[in-house]
């Protein structure tokens, strides 16, 4: 079962600390990466938070996703595997 999960819609103020005291209340956090812009350093508005265990990610997800976190409806949800950008089947078709 997998741990590492997508969280979308992450408001823009709220920092690593808020995003791992929200999943901690489910079970053990591993690690919690919210993903910024590399020119200014502002948040994408997404991130990922790894638990202990897939038990412990299903728990997250039964009870976070669509809730409101710092005033927006997160998204969560089993991370999939970052794709190849250079990979043929991803180029778009004109």
């Amino acid at each position: 079962m997998e741990n590492k999960l997508y969280v979308g819609n992450i408001s823009f103020q709220l920092d690593e600390q808020q995003l791992e005291d929200a999943f901690g209340a489910y079970g053990t956090v591993k690690s919690v990466r919210i993903i910024t812009d590399r020119e200014t350093g502002r948040s994408k508005g997404f991130g990922f938070v790894e638990m202990e265990t897939g038990e412990e990610a299903q728990e997250c997800i039964s009870n976070l996703d669509g809730k409101d976190l710092s005033g927006r409806n997160i998204r969560v949800n089993i991370a999939r595997e970052k794709t190849d950008r250079n990979d043929p089947r991803r180029r778009r078709r004109w």
